[in-house]
């Protein structure tokens, strides 16, 4: 582990976090609110798919692009194609495109058993012959009412993969009923990536504001801080039940302000949530 630094991870913003509304409000609330860059989740906002689209938009806003999440979920079967191999060599080249330095990306799911058989080959290969950092997140089994069931190849637990870097979701470490700060220690030097949210034991992937479920997220995020984490802390929310624009940027704002609260080594600010006015479940998968 390294020693402590005064320095903190880049706050980024996930697009999804303004879900339903598109891609250029997230790069509109990063700039006003001051996150350091935004993810770009590639679905089915056509925006999200378009290189000089989303160029524009980080120019124009003065918002870097940081990294591009492939579209390897439920919601995104259909976006460019239903190759996934070929979806997630096309995100590769957009995030070259674009500047980003890491690509997020989902195990195959249990049906795509031909890609889930070469699955890390091909990361490892990426990652190689582009220089960026492709990492794999972690997910979670699917429950019925009585059994749990195998939704993704080779697991949902990078744990037990081999994975040269992965991205720790806390929503979905809440929904695999395991601790975020657990699954960072696991995970060791191969975290290069953070998904910051919060969930309860509920079962489902709620991705609330950090601070209003149940996981050690300030705990995570003191850890990070103190062992000089150099990958990006990146807020991803849902706001589809927000009941107008105001709550939804308050939640964007929250959730910075306590991304900076605790990934500021020997902070002496004091952190102030603001109440709760939803508890929504995640619309991807």
């Amino acid at each position: 582990m390294a020693g402590e630094t005064s320095a903190r991870p880049h706050v980024t913003l996930s697009t999804a976090s303004v879900y339903p509304r598109k891609a250029p409000l997230a790069f509109e609330l990063a700039a006003e609110l001051g996150y350091d860059g935004v993810e770009v989740m590639v679905w089915n906002d056509k925006i999200s798919r378009d290189d000089l689209a989303l160029a524009r938009l980080a120019q124009e806003t003065g918002v870097p692009i940081r990294s591009v999440h492939a579209p390897t979920l439920i919601v995104s079967q259909q976006v460019w194609g239903t190759k996934p191999g070929h979806k997630l060599a096309k995100t590769v080249d957009m995030a070259l495109t674009l500047g980003a330095s890491t690509v997020v990306v989902h195990p195959p799911f249990a049906w795509q058993r031909g890609y889930s058989r070469h699955f890390a080959e091909q990361v490892r290969a990426l990652s190689e012959d582009s220089g960026l950092t492709i990492a794999v997140e972690n997910m979670y089994p699917w429950r019925g009412r009585k059994r749990e069931f195998m939704g993704y190849l080779p697991g949902w637990d990078p744990t037990e993969h081999d994975y040269d870097r992965v991205t720790l979701d806390v929503s979905h470490a809440a929904t695999s009923r395991q601790s975020c700060v657990d699954l960072a220690a696991l995970f060791g030097p191969r975290l290069a990536h953070v998904h910051l949210t919060d969930g309860t034991d509920s079962g489902f992937d709620e991705h609330l504001v950090p601070g209003r479920g149940t996981q050690p997220v300030r705990e995570l995020l003191e850890g990070l801080a103190r062992s000089g984490f150099a990958g990006d802390v990146v807020v991803e929310i849902g706001t589809r039940k927000a009941r107008d624009a105001t709550e939804r940027r308050a939640d964007i704002a929250q959730s910075l302000h306590f991304a900076k609260t605790y990934l500021t080594v020997d902070a002496h600010a004091e952190y102030s949530p603001a109440p709760e006015h939803h508890r929504p479940e995640s619309p991807w998968v």
